[in-house]
Protein backbone atom coordinates (compact mmCIF):
# COMPACT_ATOMS: atom_id res chain seq x y z
CA UNK A 1 0.00 0.00 0.00
CA UNK A 2 1.74 3.16 -1.03
CA UNK A 3 1.87 5.94 1.89
CA UNK A 4 -0.03 8.34 2.85
CA UNK A 5 0.40 11.44 4.50
CA UNK A 6 -2.14 13.31 6.70
CA UNK A 7 -3.65 16.50 5.19
CA UNK A 8 -1.93 15.92 2.15
CA UNK A 9 -2.85 16.42 -1.35
CA UNK A 10 -0.02 16.06 -3.09
CA UNK A 11 0.97 14.38 -5.71
CA UNK A 12 2.76 10.40 -4.73
CA UNK A 13 6.22 10.84 -6.13
CA UNK A 14 6.24 7.56 -7.71
CA UNK A 15 2.80 8.33 -9.19
CA UNK A 16 3.27 9.43 -13.09
CA UNK A 17 1.52 13.08 -12.76
CA UNK A 18 -2.28 12.90 -14.06
CA UNK A 19 -2.45 13.69 -17.60
CA UNK A 20 -2.36 18.06 -17.65
CA UNK A 21 -1.97 17.84 -14.07
CA UNK A 22 -2.69 21.63 -12.50
CA UNK A 23 -1.79 22.88 -16.17
CA UNK A 24 -4.74 22.14 -17.64
CA UNK A 25 -7.70 24.06 -17.75
CA UNK A 26 -10.73 22.88 -18.71
CA UNK A 27 -13.60 24.82 -20.89
CA UNK A 28 -16.28 23.01 -19.26
CA UNK A 29 -17.54 25.69 -16.75
CA UNK A 30 -19.75 25.06 -14.34
CA UNK A 31 -23.36 26.78 -14.09
CA UNK A 32 -23.46 27.16 -10.28
CA UNK A 33 -20.70 25.93 -7.14
CA UNK A 34 -19.41 23.31 -6.57
CA UNK A 35 -19.62 23.76 -2.81
CA UNK A 36 -23.18 21.68 -3.78
CA UNK A 37 -22.61 17.73 -3.64
CA UNK A 38 -25.16 15.46 -4.13
CA UNK A 39 -24.19 11.78 -3.15
CA UNK A 40 -26.59 9.23 -4.66
CA UNK A 41 -27.06 6.06 -2.77
CA UNK A 42 -26.79 6.11 0.83
CA UNK A 43 -25.99 2.91 2.04
CA UNK A 44 -23.06 1.59 4.39
CA UNK A 45 -20.60 3.68 2.25
CA UNK A 46 -22.59 6.27 0.77
CA UNK A 47 -23.91 8.04 3.99
CA UNK A 48 -20.45 7.81 5.57
CA UNK A 49 -19.17 9.75 2.30
CA UNK A 50 -22.23 12.43 2.37
CA UNK A 51 -20.93 13.14 6.47
CA UNK A 52 -17.76 13.51 5.23
CA UNK A 53 -18.03 15.99 2.51
CA UNK A 54 -20.73 18.07 4.85
CA UNK A 55 -17.84 18.25 7.68
CA UNK A 56 -15.43 20.11 5.18
CA UNK A 57 -17.97 22.56 4.35
CA UNK A 58 -20.03 21.25 1.16
CA UNK A 59 -23.60 21.14 1.08
CA UNK A 60 -24.63 17.85 0.89
CA UNK A 61 -27.83 16.59 -0.52
CA UNK A 62 -28.36 12.64 -0.32
CA UNK A 63 -29.84 10.53 -2.61
CA UNK A 64 -31.82 6.94 -1.45
CA UNK A 65 -34.42 5.23 -2.70
CA UNK A 66 -35.98 4.42 0.33
CA UNK A 67 -38.10 7.52 1.78
CA UNK A 68 -37.54 6.19 5.12
CA UNK A 69 -34.16 6.57 4.98
CA UNK A 70 -34.37 10.12 3.42
CA UNK A 71 -36.94 10.91 6.93
CA UNK A 72 -34.46 9.24 8.99
CA UNK A 73 -32.03 11.38 8.20
CA UNK A 74 -33.53 14.31 7.72
CA UNK A 75 -34.11 14.14 11.40
CA UNK A 76 -30.64 13.97 11.71
CA UNK A 77 -30.96 9.87 12.46
CA UNK A 78 -28.59 7.60 10.55
CA UNK A 79 -29.60 4.37 9.83
CA UNK A 80 -26.68 3.05 10.09
CA UNK A 81 -25.87 2.36 13.58
CA UNK A 82 -22.13 -0.02 13.03
CA UNK A 83 -20.09 2.87 12.16
CA UNK A 84 -17.97 4.46 14.45
CA UNK A 85 -18.71 8.42 14.33
CA UNK A 86 -21.73 8.24 11.61
CA UNK A 87 -24.53 9.04 14.28
CA UNK A 88 -22.61 11.77 15.53
CA UNK A 89 -21.68 13.27 12.34
CA UNK A 90 -24.55 12.59 10.29
CA UNK A 91 -26.99 15.01 13.57
CA UNK A 92 -24.13 17.36 13.31
CA UNK A 93 -24.68 17.70 9.28
CA UNK A 94 -28.47 17.97 10.05
CA UNK A 95 -28.41 20.00 12.43
CA UNK A 96 -26.18 22.44 10.81
CA UNK A 97 -27.83 22.29 7.67
CA UNK A 98 -25.24 21.27 5.94
CA UNK A 99 -26.87 17.78 4.82
CA UNK A 100 -30.73 16.90 3.85
CA UNK A 101 -31.58 14.15 2.24
CA UNK A 102 -34.23 13.51 -0.46
CA UNK A 103 -35.48 10.34 -2.95
CA UNK A 104 -35.70 13.14 -6.12
CA UNK A 105 -32.18 12.49 -7.72
CA UNK A 106 -33.11 14.56 -11.09
CA UNK A 107 -33.98 17.44 -8.44
CA UNK A 108 -30.71 16.69 -6.74
CA UNK A 109 -28.76 16.82 -9.73
CA UNK A 110 -30.14 19.82 -11.13
CA UNK A 111 -28.65 21.81 -8.23
CA UNK A 112 -25.46 20.06 -7.76
CA UNK A 113 -21.77 20.61 -8.71
CA UNK A 114 -20.41 17.34 -8.43
CA UNK A 115 -22.67 13.98 -8.20
CA UNK A 116 -21.03 11.40 -6.51
CA UNK A 117 -22.64 7.56 -7.00
CA UNK A 118 -22.23 5.10 -4.92
CA UNK A 119 -25.63 2.62 -5.64
CA UNK A 120 -24.17 -0.49 -6.04
CA UNK A 121 -23.70 -3.47 -8.76
CA UNK A 122 -26.00 -6.11 -7.28
CA UNK A 123 -23.86 -9.31 -7.81
CA UNK A 124 -25.95 -12.69 -7.66
CA UNK A 125 -24.55 -16.24 -5.82
CA UNK A 126 -23.83 -17.24 -9.21
CA UNK A 127 -22.04 -14.13 -9.86
CA UNK A 128 -23.92 -12.82 -12.33
CA UNK A 129 -24.16 -8.85 -12.61
CA UNK A 130 -27.24 -6.90 -12.28
CA UNK A 131 -26.76 -3.51 -13.44
CA UNK A 132 -30.33 -2.20 -12.87
CA UNK A 133 -30.45 -0.22 -9.94
CA UNK A 134 -26.75 1.90 -10.80
CA UNK A 135 -28.46 2.21 -14.43
CA UNK A 136 -31.65 3.55 -12.72
CA UNK A 137 -29.73 6.08 -10.56
CA UNK A 138 -27.47 6.88 -13.71
CA UNK A 139 -30.42 8.20 -15.79
CA UNK A 140 -31.62 10.02 -12.71
CA UNK A 141 -28.60 11.94 -12.65
CA UNK A 142 -28.58 12.66 -15.96
CA UNK A 143 -31.95 13.97 -16.26
CA UNK A 144 -31.19 16.52 -14.16
CA UNK A 145 -27.45 16.85 -15.28
CA UNK A 146 -26.26 20.47 -16.25
CA UNK A 147 -23.50 22.39 -18.04
CA UNK A 148 -20.07 21.88 -15.84
CA UNK A 149 -21.29 19.28 -13.45
CA UNK A 150 -18.53 16.81 -12.32
CA UNK A 151 -19.73 12.86 -11.87
CA UNK A 152 -17.97 10.55 -10.12
CA UNK A 153 -18.71 6.87 -9.94
CA UNK A 154 -17.35 5.24 -6.61
CA UNK A 155 -19.04 1.72 -6.92
CA UNK A 156 -16.59 -0.63 -7.86
CA UNK A 157 -17.37 -1.64 -11.69
CA UNK A 158 -15.92 -4.25 -14.18
CA UNK A 159 -13.15 -2.31 -16.41
CA UNK A 160 -15.09 0.03 -18.94
CA UNK A 161 -18.16 0.42 -17.77
CA UNK A 162 -17.80 4.01 -16.41
CA UNK A 163 -16.72 4.91 -20.19
CA UNK A 164 -18.70 2.33 -22.34
CA UNK A 165 -21.80 2.20 -20.15
CA UNK A 166 -22.47 5.12 -17.76
CA UNK A 167 -21.46 8.17 -20.22
CA UNK A 168 -23.33 7.22 -22.71
CA UNK A 169 -26.29 7.20 -20.52
CA UNK A 170 -25.40 10.22 -18.62
CA UNK A 171 -25.36 11.71 -22.19
CA UNK A 172 -28.75 10.44 -23.70
CA UNK A 173 -30.71 11.46 -20.21
CA UNK A 174 -29.08 15.02 -20.49
CA UNK A 175 -28.33 15.59 -24.33
CA UNK A 176 -25.16 17.12 -23.35
CA UNK A 177 -21.75 15.50 -24.22
CA UNK A 178 -19.28 14.05 -22.12
CA UNK A 179 -15.71 16.05 -21.81
CA UNK A 180 -16.93 18.36 -24.10
CA UNK A 181 -20.34 19.55 -21.11
CA UNK A 182 -19.91 17.40 -18.40
CA UNK A 183 -17.21 16.06 -16.35
CA UNK A 184 -17.33 12.37 -15.72
CA UNK A 185 -14.65 10.28 -13.61
CA UNK A 186 -14.39 7.19 -11.83
CA UNK A 187 -13.08 6.63 -8.08
CA UNK A 188 -13.49 2.96 -6.48
CA UNK A 189 -14.40 3.50 -2.49
CA UNK A 190 -11.63 1.53 -0.48
CA UNK A 191 -13.46 1.37 2.79
CA UNK A 192 -13.70 -1.18 5.64
CA UNK A 193 -17.05 -1.05 7.15
CA UNK A 194 -16.41 -0.53 10.81
CA UNK A 195 -13.83 1.81 10.06
CA UNK A 196 -14.64 4.20 6.99
CA UNK A 197 -13.18 7.81 8.34
CA UNK A 198 -10.40 6.11 9.83
CA UNK A 199 -9.86 4.43 6.13
CA UNK A 200 -10.89 7.89 4.33
CA UNK A 201 -7.53 9.35 5.89
CA UNK A 202 -5.66 6.70 5.30
CA UNK A 203 -5.66 5.31 2.38
CA UNK A 204 -4.98 7.39 -0.63
CA UNK A 205 -8.06 8.63 -2.97
CA UNK A 206 -7.49 6.58 -6.63
CA UNK A 207 -9.09 9.29 -9.28
CA UNK A 208 -9.23 8.85 -13.01
CA UNK A 209 -11.27 10.64 -15.61
CA UNK A 210 -12.27 9.87 -19.31
CA UNK A 211 -10.06 12.94 -19.96
CA UNK A 212 -7.58 15.44 -18.64
CA UNK A 213 -9.81 17.90 -17.62
CA UNK A 214 -12.37 15.17 -16.22
CA UNK A 215 -9.47 14.22 -14.00
CA UNK A 216 -8.34 17.17 -12.97
CA UNK A 217 -11.67 17.97 -12.13
CA UNK A 218 -12.08 15.22 -9.61
CA UNK A 219 -8.38 15.31 -8.33
CA UNK A 220 -9.92 19.20 -6.81
CA UNK A 221 -12.57 18.16 -5.61
CA UNK A 222 -11.04 14.74 -3.53
CA UNK A 223 -8.49 17.39 -2.20
CA UNK A 224 -11.20 19.40 -0.92
CA UNK A 225 -13.12 16.74 0.83
CA UNK A 226 -10.65 14.36 1.99
CA UNK A 227 -7.51 14.59 4.38
CA UNK A 228 -5.78 11.96 2.16
CA UNK A 229 -3.72 11.95 -0.64
CA UNK A 230 -5.26 11.81 -3.81
CA UNK A 231 -3.94 9.64 -6.34
CA UNK A 232 -4.76 10.84 -9.92
CA UNK A 233 -4.26 8.06 -12.81
CA UNK A 234 -4.44 7.84 -16.82
CA UNK A 235 -8.56 7.21 -17.24
CA UNK A 236 -11.10 5.40 -15.80
CA UNK A 237 -10.28 2.32 -17.05
CA UNK A 238 -7.05 2.63 -14.78
CA UNK A 239 -8.90 3.81 -11.80
CA UNK A 240 -11.48 0.34 -12.49
CA UNK A 241 -8.91 -1.33 -12.73
CA UNK A 242 -6.62 -0.54 -9.74
CA UNK A 243 -9.59 -1.51 -7.68
CA UNK A 244 -10.46 -4.95 -9.17
CA UNK A 245 -6.34 -5.73 -8.99
CA UNK A 246 -6.34 -4.43 -5.44
CA UNK A 247 -9.08 -6.94 -4.21
CA UNK A 248 -8.19 -9.82 -6.75
CA UNK A 249 -4.47 -9.48 -4.88
CA UNK A 250 -5.87 -10.48 -1.92
CA UNK A 251 -8.14 -13.36 -2.94
CA UNK A 252 -5.02 -14.90 -4.79
CA UNK A 253 -3.01 -14.74 -1.42
CA UNK A 254 -5.39 -16.22 0.51
CA UNK A 255 -5.71 -19.32 -1.70
CA UNK A 256 -1.96 -19.24 -1.43
CA UNK A 257 -2.63 -19.64 2.20
CA UNK A 258 -4.94 -22.25 2.21
CA UNK A 259 -3.34 -24.51 -0.73
CA UNK A 260 0.11 -24.19 1.40
CA UNK A 261 -1.80 -25.23 4.60
CA UNK A 262 -3.76 -28.19 3.34
CA UNK A 263 -0.01 -29.11 1.70
CA UNK A 264 1.44 -28.50 5.05
CA UNK A 265 -1.24 -31.18 6.64
CA UNK A 266 -1.03 -33.76 4.62
CA UNK A 267 2.97 -33.86 5.63
CA UNK A 268 2.23 -33.64 9.25
CA UNK A 269 4.00 -30.11 9.19
CA UNK A 270 2.79 -27.47 12.41
CA UNK A 271 1.01 -24.77 9.84
CA UNK A 272 1.38 -22.05 12.56
CA UNK A 273 4.77 -21.84 13.16
CA UNK A 274 5.97 -22.37 9.67
CA UNK A 275 3.47 -18.99 8.81
CA UNK A 276 4.80 -17.42 11.89
CA UNK A 277 8.69 -18.12 11.16
CA UNK A 278 8.18 -17.15 7.60
CA UNK A 279 6.59 -14.24 8.21
CA UNK A 280 9.31 -12.99 10.10
CA UNK A 281 11.03 -11.97 7.02
CA UNK A 282 9.69 -8.58 6.07
CA UNK A 283 8.68 -9.38 2.47
CA UNK A 284 6.51 -12.62 3.76
CA UNK A 285 2.85 -11.68 4.62
CA UNK A 286 1.18 -15.17 4.70
CA UNK A 287 -2.54 -14.59 5.75
CA UNK A 288 -3.96 -17.20 8.31
CA UNK A 289 -5.90 -20.38 6.66
CA UNK A 290 -9.63 -19.79 6.88
CA UNK A 291 -13.08 -21.35 5.69
CA UNK A 292 -13.29 -19.11 2.97
CA UNK A 293 -13.49 -15.61 1.47
CA UNK A 294 -17.46 -13.51 1.96
CA UNK A 295 -18.52 -10.02 1.86
CA UNK A 296 -19.34 -7.62 -1.42
CA UNK A 297 -15.49 -7.22 -2.28
CA UNK A 298 -13.06 -9.98 -2.17
CA UNK A 299 -15.40 -12.88 -3.37
CA UNK A 300 -16.71 -11.09 -6.09
CA UNK A 301 -14.44 -8.83 -7.85
CA UNK A 302 -12.08 -11.43 -9.55
CA UNK A 303 -15.43 -12.30 -11.34
CA UNK A 304 -15.69 -9.12 -12.93
CA UNK A 305 -11.87 -9.60 -14.31
CA UNK A 306 -12.77 -13.59 -15.12
CA UNK A 307 -15.63 -12.37 -16.88
CA UNK A 308 -13.66 -11.38 -20.13
CA UNK A 309 -10.61 -13.17 -19.77
CA UNK A 310 -9.48 -15.71 -22.46
CA UNK A 311 -7.22 -18.11 -23.77
CA UNK A 312 -5.78 -19.07 -20.32
CA UNK A 313 -5.73 -15.06 -19.08
CA UNK A 314 -5.89 -15.00 -15.32
CA UNK A 315 -5.44 -18.63 -14.61
CA UNK A 316 -4.18 -18.21 -11.14
CA UNK A 317 -6.85 -15.89 -10.71
CA UNK A 318 -9.04 -19.04 -11.45
CA UNK A 319 -7.46 -20.80 -9.73
CA UNK A 320 -7.47 -18.50 -6.46
CA UNK A 321 -11.19 -18.77 -6.86
CA UNK A 322 -11.73 -22.20 -6.83
CA UNK A 323 -9.75 -22.88 -3.69
CA UNK A 324 -11.24 -20.52 -1.59
CA UNK A 325 -14.91 -21.24 -2.09
CA UNK A 326 -14.34 -25.32 -2.00
CA UNK A 327 -12.83 -24.49 2.17
CA UNK A 328 -15.67 -24.61 3.72
CA UNK A 329 -16.15 -28.24 2.87
CA UNK A 330 -12.44 -28.85 3.12
CA UNK A 331 -12.85 -28.30 6.66
CA UNK A 332 -16.22 -30.17 7.10
CA UNK A 333 -14.92 -32.81 5.34
CA UNK A 334 -12.38 -32.81 8.04
CA UNK A 335 -15.37 -32.37 10.81
CA UNK A 336 -17.07 -35.35 9.73
CA UNK A 337 -14.10 -37.52 9.37
CA UNK A 338 -13.14 -36.93 13.04
CA UNK A 339 -16.68 -37.39 14.31
CA UNK A 340 -17.57 -40.72 12.13
CA UNK A 341 -19.86 -38.85 10.66
CA UNK A 342 -22.30 -35.97 10.55
CA UNK A 343 -25.42 -37.71 10.70
CA UNK A 344 -27.84 -36.33 13.70
CA UNK A 345 -24.78 -34.75 15.19
CA UNK A 346 -25.99 -31.40 16.80
CA UNK A 347 -23.34 -28.67 15.40
CA UNK A 348 -23.47 -25.07 16.64
CA UNK A 349 -22.22 -22.72 14.05
CA UNK A 350 -20.68 -19.56 15.91
CA UNK A 351 -20.82 -16.60 13.79
CA UNK A 352 -22.91 -15.93 10.88
CA UNK A 353 -21.32 -12.39 9.75
CA UNK A 354 -18.36 -12.97 6.67
CA UNK A 355 -15.68 -11.48 9.26
CA UNK A 356 -15.81 -10.86 13.24
CA UNK A 357 -17.80 -7.66 14.27
CA UNK A 358 -19.53 -6.53 11.58
CA UNK A 359 -22.99 -7.03 10.57
CA UNK A 360 -23.02 -8.36 7.33
CA UNK A 361 -23.55 -11.54 5.31
CA UNK A 362 -22.82 -10.98 1.68
CA UNK A 363 -21.50 -14.03 0.24
CA UNK A 364 -20.60 -15.27 4.18
CA UNK A 365 -19.18 -18.97 4.43
CA UNK A 366 -21.95 -19.85 6.98
CA UNK A 367 -24.12 -20.11 3.73
CA UNK A 368 -22.07 -23.14 2.75
CA UNK A 369 -21.33 -24.15 5.85
CA UNK A 370 -24.67 -24.47 6.72
CA UNK A 371 -25.92 -26.05 3.27
CA UNK A 372 -23.08 -28.76 3.74
CA UNK A 373 -24.22 -29.27 7.00
CA UNK A 374 -27.28 -30.38 6.50
CA UNK A 375 -26.65 -32.28 3.64
CA UNK A 376 -24.47 -34.49 5.72
CA UNK A 377 -27.88 -34.88 8.21
CA UNK A 378 -26.59 -32.70 10.89
CA UNK A 379 -29.04 -30.80 12.73
CA UNK A 380 -27.87 -26.97 12.20
CA UNK A 381 -27.73 -24.58 14.93
CA UNK A 382 -26.98 -20.55 14.70
CA UNK A 383 -25.50 -17.59 16.86
CA UNK A 384 -24.59 -14.70 16.63
CA UNK A 385 -25.67 -12.05 18.93
CA UNK A 386 -24.86 -9.14 15.78
CA UNK A 387 -28.25 -9.96 13.99
CA UNK A 388 -32.04 -10.18 15.51
CA UNK A 389 -33.56 -13.52 14.96
CA UNK A 390 -35.74 -12.77 11.85
CA UNK A 391 -32.33 -11.35 10.29
CA UNK A 392 -30.76 -15.27 9.73
CA UNK A 393 -34.20 -17.14 8.91
CA UNK A 394 -32.39 -17.22 4.61
CA UNK A 395 -29.92 -19.29 6.94
CA UNK A 396 -32.71 -22.31 7.45
CA UNK A 397 -31.13 -23.38 10.76
CA UNK A 398 -32.23 -23.21 14.17
CA UNK A 399 -31.46 -19.95 15.42
CA UNK A 400 -30.04 -18.99 19.15
CA UNK A 401 -30.00 -16.28 21.19
CA UNK A 402 -27.30 -16.51 22.89
CA UNK A 403 -24.70 -18.63 24.63
CA UNK A 404 -27.18 -19.42 27.91
CA UNK A 405 -29.49 -20.97 25.37
CA UNK A 406 -26.54 -22.70 23.16
CA UNK A 407 -25.19 -24.85 25.74
CA UNK A 408 -28.53 -25.96 27.45
CA UNK A 409 -28.06 -28.76 25.03
CA UNK A 410 -25.43 -30.95 24.28
CA UNK A 411 -23.78 -30.76 20.87
CA UNK A 412 -21.30 -32.27 19.30
CA UNK A 413 -19.75 -29.72 17.31
CA UNK A 414 -18.78 -26.03 16.95
CA UNK A 415 -18.14 -24.59 14.01
CA UNK A 416 -16.24 -20.91 14.53
CA UNK A 417 -17.06 -19.06 11.31
CA UNK A 418 -17.10 -15.46 12.62
CA UNK A 419 -14.90 -14.90 15.86
CA UNK A 420 -16.85 -12.17 17.27
CA UNK A 421 -15.12 -10.05 20.40
CA UNK A 422 -18.51 -11.65 21.99
CA UNK A 423 -17.03 -15.12 21.82
CA UNK A 424 -13.86 -14.66 22.86
CA UNK A 425 -14.36 -15.07 26.51
CA UNK A 426 -16.42 -18.58 26.17
CA UNK A 427 -15.65 -21.16 28.69
CA UNK A 428 -15.57 -24.26 26.10
CA UNK A 429 -16.51 -26.80 29.07
CA UNK A 430 -19.96 -25.35 29.41
CA UNK A 431 -20.81 -27.02 26.09
CA UNK A 432 -22.05 -30.35 26.97
CA UNK A 433 -20.72 -33.36 24.82
CA UNK A 434 -18.80 -31.22 22.89
CA UNK A 435 -16.39 -33.68 21.06
CA UNK A 436 -14.80 -31.11 18.16
CA UNK A 437 -14.48 -27.86 17.68
CA UNK A 438 -13.92 -26.75 13.75
CA UNK A 439 -11.87 -23.49 14.28
CA UNK A 440 -12.66 -21.67 10.72
CA UNK A 441 -10.84 -18.42 11.40
CA UNK A 442 -7.85 -19.83 12.59
CA UNK A 443 -8.26 -16.94 15.69
CA UNK A 444 -9.10 -19.59 18.84
CA UNK A 445 -6.96 -21.04 21.51
CA UNK A 446 -6.14 -24.98 20.49
CA UNK A 447 -5.03 -25.36 24.11
CA UNK A 448 -8.87 -24.13 25.47
CA UNK A 449 -10.20 -26.19 23.14
CA UNK A 450 -8.79 -29.74 24.23
CA UNK A 451 -8.92 -28.64 28.14
CA UNK A 452 -12.31 -28.50 27.81
CA UNK A 453 -12.05 -32.14 26.37
CA UNK A 454 -12.45 -31.51 22.68
CA UNK A 455 -10.31 -32.09 19.70
CA UNK A 456 -9.22 -29.05 17.62
CA UNK A 457 -10.04 -28.95 13.89
CA UNK A 458 -8.74 -26.28 11.65
CA UNK A 459 -7.45 -25.73 8.04
CA UNK A 460 -3.60 -26.98 8.28
CA UNK A 461 -4.29 -29.15 11.31
CA UNK A 462 -3.28 -32.59 10.23
CA UNK A 463 -6.20 -34.90 11.63
CA UNK A 464 -3.56 -37.04 14.07
CA UNK A 465 -2.84 -33.36 15.06
CA UNK A 466 -6.09 -32.55 16.15
CA UNK A 467 -7.18 -35.58 17.75
CA UNK A 468 -3.74 -35.47 20.06
CA UNK A 469 -4.02 -34.43 23.19
CA UNK A 470 -2.68 -31.02 25.08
Amino acid sequence: MPGTGENSSRQPSDSPDYPGSSQVESSVSPDYPVKTVAVVGLGKIGLPLAAQYASKGMRVIGCDVLAEVVESINAGLAHIHEEAGLEEAVAAAVAAGTLSATTDTTGAAKQAGVVVVIVPLIVAPDRSMDYRNIDAATRAVGRGLRRGTLVVCETTLPVGTTRQRLGPMLEKESGLKAGADFHLAFSPERLYAGRIFEDLRRYPKIVGGIDEASTKAAVDFYRSVLDAEVWAVENTETAEFAKLAETTYRDVNIALANQLALYAASREVNVNEAFKAANSQPYSHIHRPSLGVGGHCIPVYPHFLLRDATNGELSLVRDGRDTNDRMAEVGLQQLDRLLGGLQSRRVLVLGASYREDVKELAFSTVFPVVKLLHHAGAQVLVLDPLFRREELQALEAEVVDDVDTATSQPVDAIVVQAWHRDFRHLDWRRFKGLKAVLDGRGSVDPAAIRQAGAAYIAIGISETRAAAPK
